[in-house]
């Protein structure tokens, strides 16, 4: 069975007038519900991550910093959103629910996470309304249970996953694939194992042609 996580702490009360739309988390779940393509035994809830799972991949000053509060104010900026102890709770059940689904994965074929993809967190800081990357923190997991395990990242968001290609620079048992606009966020970016930058207003033929590149691989 198709298992996707989802929890009602997705949805972050965000002050009116925010840019981003958090009310998606709850949209999405219910759509899916409504139309028939899932039944309510699909989703599970997961629990917050333990931190000492999530230093496998994050600094921990930065964590230190998230959990009591005291990240700098440019530092805040760049991350989008207001800090507070719900937030970063948050994170950490979203971070779960990629690390679960991935492990329910290895045994369907196939799971999803109905938040994540934080894909520009690094090491040592977040930006782009990411704190915690979600899918590093998943890999790095996988890895230390299954050490010989090869992963495959492939990110088609139109921003560049340049946390994720950062993380893993020199893990040769993590390759990084980003298709994204070349134009748009974040304008420096990071070097994947493979990138894949294409131009404003693409059609839909000129975007699926542009995965030929990955034939060489």
């Amino acid at each position: 069975m198709l298992k996707i996580a989802w929890s009602e702490f997705y949805k972050l009360p965000l002050p009116k007038g925010h840019r981003f739309p958090m009310e998606k988390y709850d949209l999405l779940p219910e759509q899916l519900l409504y139309e028939g393509v899932l039944r309510n035994d699909n989703f599970f809830k997961p629990k917050k991550l333990e931190d000492a799972s999530i230093l496998l991949t994050h600094d921990p000053a930065y964590l230190n910093k998230l959990n009591e509060q005291s990240l700098e104010p440019q530092a805040i900026r760049k991350i989008g959103f207001p800090m507070s102890t719900d937030l970063i709770e948050r994170e950490k059940i979203i971070a779960n629910g990629t690390f679960l689904g991935a492990k329910m994965a290895i045994d369907s074929g196939i799971s999803m996470n109905i938040a994540g993809g934080t894909h520009h967190s690094f090491y040592d800081r977040g930006a782009g309304f990411c704190l915690l990357n979600d899918i590093a923190i998943a890999a790095n997991l996988l890895l230390q249970e299954f050490p010989k395990m090869k992963i495959l990242i492939v990110d088609l968001d139109v921003h560049q996953g340049n946390g994720t290609a950062c993380i893993f620079k020199d893990e040769f048992r993590v390759f990084t694939f980003s298709m994204h606009g070349a134009k748009n966020y974040p304008m420096h970016k990071e070097k994947s194992d493979l990138d894949v930058e294409l131009p404003d207003g693409i059609d839909d033929a000129t975007y699926l042609g542009s995965t030929q590149k990955l034939k060489r691989f």
